[in-house]
């Protein structure tokens, strides 16, 4: 899962992390192949990076229970996504990244976005004022999307699937990257200006993310 060695001392372990979450079934694909590209980027900075594959966690999608309401927490289920969770609120800068499937984001990733439902705060009655534990953090994100399509409007809905709950949670999703024209595996590593875009990408990210540190205390739960 870690992509950097174990942070020695206490300076290595405050330096901000970007997590990658990965959406795609195929392993060494090119969703893989993206993710390492701007966790590259992100590493030159001096940020720490890690990577999550959905595809190796085994959880259930979001019921729509309303446990976390009171618990604050996804209180009920305890499977693969629950580690998870404290990787999400350390990290202040975020890639995600999925194929397209049927014009879509993947299953997992649609699952992974649910179960972040947890980090909602509600006031009644609803529909009403809502929060997030997640905001005012100055967490940045990337969003990526990989399609066999033609054309880059085949591509936006994927896209906006994880640009628009990012948001509202409380990261500034600043940049996006639809790549078309790509169905074999690993295609995208033929193609130097996306990896390069990618990479620039994940640099800008954790530049963004050291420029904007949260003082000690003040990230959420």
């Amino acid at each position: 899962m870690t992509l950097d060695p174990p942070a020695e001392g206490p300076a290595a372990r405050a330096r901000p992390m970007v997590l990658a979450i990965g959406g795609s079934p195929r392993a060494g694909g090119n969703s893989d192949i993206l993710i390492e590209r701007f966790l590259l980027g992100a590493a030159r900075t001096g940020a720490r990076t890690d990577t999550i594959q959905l595809r190796d966690l085994d959880f259930t999608p979001c019921i729509g229970c309303e446990m976390c309401r009171t618990t604050h927490e996804c209180s009920r289920f305890e499977d693969d996504l629950t580690a998870v969770y404290p990787a999400i609120v350390e990290a202040r800068g975020l890639v995600l990244v999925s194929p397209v499937h049927n014009y879509n984001i993947t299953a997992w990733v649609k699952g992974f976005i649910d179960r972040l439902y947890c980090f909602y705060d509600f006031t009644e009655p609803r529909p009403g004022p809502w929060s997030t534990r997640l905001q005012g953090q100055g967490r940045t994100a990337a969003v990526a999307a990989v399609a066999e399509q033609p054309e880059i409007d085949d591509i936006v809905r994927a896209l906006d699937a994880m640009r628009r709950p990012l948001e509202a949670l409380g990261y500034a999703v600043d940049y996006q990257l639809p790549v078309a024209r790509l169905f074999g595996k690993g295609a995208v590593a033929e193609c130097p200006e996306i990896l390069e875009t990618a990479e620039r990408y994940g640099e800008m990210l954790g530049e963004a993310i050291l420029d904007d540190e949260v003082p000690d205390g003040e990230q959420g739960p």
